[in-house]
């Protein structure tokens, strides 16, 4: 499946402010933006391609600003914020009952964007969500964890998807760190989470499914569970044997839930 990689630049706040970022196209069909999380684009870019090619989608990828080695401007600091340019760019490709899939930080972006309302929006899929606050389950703080212990509660077959940070390249390294500084200024001051965020769940309106990797010691199945409650009439699904990143450890078993749900809950016009 041929991927186009494009920079856009969106005019926010009535053409004050100009936003550039790299946003990956794949495939035709049902429109479906994928939110990648503090692993970088390329924690998706496998299932992006997946999906495009044995569905008919098209995804679009975009990367999180200061990710992947690109640019972050200084007032762009907090996830409700970028929750806002994705909306925009939605109304910048005209596009309409857009399925929004997230995964970790990823998935607190799509919450987020659920909460702003968009009619370009037809449902939103949560997959092993960072963002609230859920006592006794606290998110594993990745800014005191090194990228193998990380990886230890990331992944169910912990073996087959260790991390090494010795095998990588320099230029591997530095996008490694500046991932993690871009993360860290995303999380905010409690650490992947936003203390409001539960309560502000309870007016979301559009479709939700919560779908969690069984073996997710990063945020546990007791944590979903609650952000599945948090949202009106959200589904719950866990996958077995996969943990945090479903999309790059269990892909099959991801791509028919999350399928099913974009088609149930479809627009008519996918476009303008």
């Amino acid at each position: 499946m041929t991927s186009t990689v494009r920079t856009i630049t969106l005019s926010l706040d009535s053409g004050d402010i100009d936003l550039s970022f790299t946003v990956d196209e794949r495939g035709d069909g049902h429109p479906v933006l994928l939110l990648h999380g503090g692993g970088g684009p390329q924690t998706v870019t496998g299932f992006a391609g997946l999906l495009a090619e044995q569905r008919p989608a098209r995804v679009i990828t975009p990367v999180h600003p200061g990710f992947g080695g690109t640019a972050r401007p200084d007032w762009l600091t907090d996830v409700s914020t970028l929750a806002q340019v994705y909306v925009r760019l939605l109304d910048e490709l005209g596009l309409r009952g857009v399925t929004v899939v997230g995964n970790s930080i990823g998935g607190w972006i799509a919450a987020e964007i659920a909460l702003l309302g968009s009619d370009r929006i037809s449902g939103v899929v949560l997959v092993d969500a960072a963002g609230i606050q859920v006592p006794g389950h606290p998110v594993a703080d990745p800014f005191t964890l090194t990228p193998a212990e990380l990886s230890a509660l990331s992944f169910h077959d912990v073996e087959k998807f260790r991390i090494d940070p010795s095998t990588f390249s320099d230029e591997q390294r530095a996008v490694a760190a500046a991932n993690r500084a871009a993360l860290e200024v995303y999380s905010g001051p409690h650490a992947m989470a936003d203390p409001t965020l539960r309560e502000r769940l309870a007016k979301v309106t559009s479709p939700a499914l919560v779908v969690w990797g069984e073996s997710d010691r990063v945020v546990d199945t007791e944590y979903g569970r609650a952000y599945a409650a948090a949202v009106p009439g959200a589904g719950f699904e866990v996958l077995p044997r996969t943990g945090h990143m479903p999309q790059i450890e269990s892909p099959g078993q991801l791509l028919p839930v999350v399928w099913d749900f974009a088609v149930t809950h479809t627009s008519r016009r996918p476009t303008d």
